[in-house]
């Protein structure tokens, strides 16, 4: 059972940097898919990123050329870099892995971190 933790949420002026965190245990972490996701209060939770365990990496159009998914299987951890940051990009951000190795359905989910952008 995969255990997943997110940190690095928090507040910051639009046209700055976060960079949010998700720690994974309990698998051979580099055998799977992993994902943001992010949840802004009244909409449904919407795809952010993924990188594919050959570590390519696609994101949403509205992020695209703005936030970087990366992820260090040394340590068992990806990350999201979020730059020039929109009041449009708070959200509650998950990061997100399916339950198999190499398959595309993501299935397990951290508790989330928040982020807010104030103008």
């Amino acid at each position: 059972q995969v255990h997943l933790v997110e940190s690095g949420g928090g507040s910051v002026q639009a046209g700055g940097s976060l960079r949010l965190s998700c720690a994974a245990s309990g698998r051979n972490f580099r055998n799977y898919n992993m994902g943001w996701f992010r949840q802004a209060p009244g909409k449904e939770r919407e795809f952010v990123a993924r990188i594919y365990w050959s570590g390519t990496a696609r994101y949403a159009d509205s992020v695209k050329g703005r936030f970087t998914i990366s992820r260090d299987n040394t340590t068992n951890k990806i990350y999201l870099q979020m730059d020039s940051v929109k009041f449009e990009d708070t959200a509650i951000y998950y990061c997100a892995t399916p339950e198999r190795p190499f398959t595309y359905e993501f299935a397990s989910w951290g508790q989330g971190t928040q982020v807010t952008v104030s103008s």
